[in-house]
């Protein structure tokens, strides 16, 4: 997933039983981040969404994870009619986003110009998808949030531990002194500066920024496109969301961030969410709920 996964457990780890019973779970949660890499990365030729563009017409079974993944993704591109959209992958390839972070390798998939998320049909109960033309699925947007829940899952007997993928992490309980999670958002123009800190537990904090990754080829192209023009969204320059899970977090605050606040403070408040939306020119949009130390 190209980041850095940090877990940390309070506690439970006195004894020689507790520190086993501890080690096996963050073991455990650490493993599904590999397992939903295997089953969604677009750059390996061995996953599922790769394996899925190369069966154009063909219903394909996939796990449970990849099914998951891709049916939130396009509930998500309905209800945003497309400025979300799972099938951008062809235009991250296009503006320059087609390298495997692991090995450099460029990586790309037949495709045609005008799919969309219209052109890919889940079938849950046969636990099969279906892509109706040559297309790239690109499900960044929410399987670093589906992998957080994951590994959280695993965690959650032990109340108090954060799951933290590259800034975008869930927090149970509280911390070692015993007060909520303390949490700071980046500035998306001040580099270590943070923008706002807020206390959370037992939830999800998910950051999509301007500043995270650039095109190869254009400095000035950032990896958040608008599906709609195949470019950067200029509405925003971070958006932040707090939810009950990541995978929800996540695809939001991309979705967020293509809308811009007119239209992203409505959907965040439509999923009963918190969210602060910054501007390019640096102005805050949150929702009424949202409230820092």
């Amino acid at each position: 997933m190209g980041t850095v996964v940090t877990i940390e457990v309070v506690g439970h780890g006195g004894d020689a039983p507790g520190r086993v019973a501890r080690a096996d779970a963050v073991g455990r949660a650490i493993a599904w981040f590999q397992h939903v890499e295997d089953c969604c990365s677009r750059f390996d030729s061995h996953s599922e969404v790769r394996q899925l563009s190369d069966q154009i017409g063909v219903p394909v079974p996939v796990s449970p994870t990849t099914l998951e993944a891709v049916q939130f993704a396009l509930a998500l591109a309905e209800e945003t009619n497309g400025a979300f959209d799972p099938t951008i992958g062809a235009a991250m390839v296009e503006r320059g986003f087609d390298r495997n972070y692991r090995t450099g390798e460029r990586v790309s998939v037949a495709t045609t110009e005008h799919a969309t998320y219209r052109d890919v049909e889940v079938d849950a109960i046969n636990s099969t998808i279906t892509l109706h033309r040559p297309l790239q699925l690109d499900l960044g947007a929410v399987a670093k949030g589906l992998a957080i829940d994951l590994a959280a899952r695993e965690l959650r007997p032990f109340t108090n531990f954060l799951v933290n993928a590259g800034g975008d992490l869930y927090v149970g309980g509280h911390n070692a002194a015993g007060a909520e999670w303390s949490v700071g958002i980046r500035h998306p123009r001040e580099e270590g500066a943070l923008l706002d800190t807020l206390r959370v537990s037992n939830c999800a904090m998910c950051t999509s920024g301007d500043y995270e990754r650039r095109s190869v080829i254009d400095q000035a192209t950032h990896h958040l496109l608008d599906p709609r023009t195949r470019h950067s969204a200029t509405r925003a320059a971070s958006v932040t969301v707090i939810a009950p899970l990541a995978v929800v977090a996540d695809g939001l605050a991309t979705a967020a961030f293509v809308l811009g606040p007119v239209q992203g403070l409505p959907l965040l408040a439509r999923h009963g969410v918190e969210g602060l939306i910054v501007t390019p020119s640096l102005e805050r949009f949150t929702t009424p709920g949202w409230a820092h130390e």
